[in-house]
């Protein structure tokens, strides 16, 4: 038995000795197998994050994109919807190669009618077309009332500016028909009336060359009315060729200085005609300083001349000086509302007042002498608005006359000592381009012989200005 067991032991020894070398083998190859099933996992698990790590760069990308086209979107958004809210640009004016050219001006109708207490102003002449004081008949004439309507007051303008580097270069030609009585028709046919030049000057830099407004008148005072010129006899008013050099002193400050065509229109003693002489040698000198701020334009101008006549080889002449000081004060932030004013003194210079009014001197033959005339004119308006569009303006004028102490009231009993004016008018402008006016205008008119006349004036206007 125990043989038996010992012999079982020593084979099962024997067995084991010859197994054992073979699970060792195969434990060998399974811890192989495995590891490299491992290693391939962690090389996954390593393109897994890897892969991972790509996919949320690119969708960070991705939200970085979108958040950007929204923003670009956005402001896109912004920028039509401020272009849709504000207007588009229009150019002002055309080119024509390295020239700006505009274009302007208005179409006018005026309709009026006047009253004259002694007699009756010519048909076709400038009295019946705007207020001119001298035209009032004076005397003991009949009454008479005239009706008349007119477009010749319609203007229009051309503006240029030219790039020049460094400097400024412009251009203006301004005309209208009321200046010059028509030849092509009447009023009974086809109302033809020509063309005038009213302004044409160059500006280089600081020069004027040409015909403006005379450096002596502050257009700014003239008040806005249906009538032509407004209260004519207390306005300085000229438009003639000259040369002007102006120069800003700071401040608001500005000097102008100017060599002015020089004219004279003289009358003769005993004869209240003037004469237009042309005989002049010196151009007439003008001077303005003016103001503008925001309270408005203060303006201080002089002037200084030569009168002179020549006839049959006798000469005479004489010195003019004047002065003016006018203005034009804001009466509210908005500037809709303001107070013109212009108070003009001088000797010898009528032509520049009241479109001659007075004449510059009066020559008396038999001494061979320009004897002198004084003149005083003064104009106020007031414009005040009243609504949206809607203004009314109330304007009064004046001038007097003082002939020199040598000429005998006898022979100077048919010239002009006085005139004056009153007028109130309502504007209203139904849009930016158009304005509708009436007025209401009394003036007067006295001689130095005491003889007057009157004239009341109702108007209508209508103006499209471009």
């Amino acid at each position: 038995m125990q043989r038996g067991t010992k012999a079982l032991l020593g084979t099962l020894l024997a067995a084991s000795a010859l197994v054992a070398p073979q699970v060792a083998s195969a434990q060998t190859a399974r811890e192989a197998e495995l590891e490299a099933r491992l290693a391939k996992l962690e090389q996954e698990m390593q393109a897994l994050k890897a892969d991972l790590v790509s996919a949320r760069s690119e969708q960070a990308a991705t939200a970085a994109q979108a958040q950007a086209a929204v923003t670009t979107s956005t402001a896109a958004a912004t920028k039509v919807a401020a272009l849709e809210a504000k207007p588009p640009v229009q150019q002002d004016g055309f080119r024509a190669g390295s020239t700006t050219i505009k274009v302007g001006g208005y179409i006018k109708l005026l309709a009026a009618s006047t009253s004259y207490s002694e007699g009756e102003v010519a048909t076709n002449s400038l009295g019946r077309d705007f207020y001119l004081p001298q035209s009032i008949p004076t005397g003991t004439g009949p009454a008479s009332t005239v009706t008349d309507f007119t477009a010749k007051q319609s203007r229009f303008w051309v503006n240029f500016a030219t790039d020049i580097s460094g400097h400024t270069l412009k251009g203006y030609v301004e005309a209208d028909f009321q200046t010059a009585p028509g030849t092509q028709g009447s009023q009974r046919t086809t109302n033809g009336y020509n063309p005038a030049l009213r302004r044409a000057y160059i500006q280089f830099d600081k020069w004027t060359f040409g015909q403006d407004w005379s450096t002596f008148q502050y257009t700014g005072a003239l008040p806005e009315t249906t009538d032509y010129v407004g209260g004519a006899e207390g306005t300085v008013f000229v438009r003639q060729p000259l040369i002007r050099y102006s120069t800003p002193l700071g401040d608001g400050m500005t000097l102008h200085l100017s060599a002015e065509n020089d004219e004279s229109g003289t009358a003769n003693l005993g004869a209240p005609a003037l004469i237009e002489n042309g005989d002049d040698r010196l151009p007439d000198f003008a001077a303005r300083l003016t103001w503008a701020g925001k309270a408005g334009e203060l303006s201080l101008a002089a002037l200084g001349r030569q009168v002179r006549v020549q006839n049959a080889g006798v000469t005479a002449s004489t010195g003019g000086f004047g002065v003016s000081a006018a203005g034009k004060l804001f009466l509210n932030e908005a500037k809709t509302g303001d107070l013109r004013f212009m108070a003009t003194y001088g000797n010898n210079i009528g032509r520049y007042v009241g479109l001659n009014f007075a004449p510059d001197a009066v020559y008396v033959p038999a001494t061979n002498r320009l004897e002198d005339v004084r003149v005083f004119a003064a104009i106020a308006a007031l414009r005040v608005p009243l609504a949206p569009g809607v203004r009314a303006n109330l304007m009064g004028s004046y001038q007097s006359v003082n002939y020199a102490d040598a000429l005998p009231l006898a022979s100077m009993a048919s010239f002009n000592q006085r005139a004056w004016s009153a007028a109130a008018n309502l504007f209203w402008s139904p849009v930016k381009n158009i304005d509708l006016g009436v007025e209401y205008r009394h003036g007067e008119r006295k001689l130095v012989n005491g003889a007057d006349g009157a004239v009341n004036r109702i108007e209508f206007a209508a103006k499209y200005g471009f």
